[in-house]
């Protein structure tokens, strides 16, 4: 059974820093691309960055680009988002989420298996 795990949220004052990490119970772990989605109360979840299986490429939302930073270690079945320069309205519960032998993805329903979720908390 597929796990994911998220930690590394917490509160922060704006122009600060987290890194949130996210440790996968898959055993072929590098077939799968990972993703990092965000849901601010009262919104729908929303995609944040994705890290590709094949080649480690990587795409994120515009509203983060620049600030947030996703990378992953095959090894130790582990991704992470860097993020700095938080704003208050980063302020979200932070979602890892696997799509097995998937590109590119950034929506919701081609991802297969997701986190509990970490709380970001941003303050002004």
């Amino acid at each position: 059974q597929v796990q994911l795990v998220e930690s590394g949220g917490g509160l922060v004052q704006a122009g600060g820093s987290l890194r949130l990490s996210c440790a996968a119970s898959i055993r072929t772990f590098s077939s799968y691309t990972m993703g990092w989605f965000r849901q601010a109360p009262g919104k729908e979840r929303e995609f944040v960055a994705a890290i590709e299986w094949r080649d480690g490429t990587t795409s994120y939302a515009d509203s983060v680009k620049g600030r947030f930073t996703i990378s992953r270690d095959n090894a130790k079945n582990t991704v992470y988002l860097q993020m700095i320069s938080l704003q208050p309205e980063d302020t979200a519960v932070y979602y890892c989420a696997a799509g097995r032998y998937r590109g590119l993805i950034r929506q919701v329903n081609d991802y297969s298996y997701w986190g509990q979720g970490t709380q970001v908390t941003v303050s002004s």
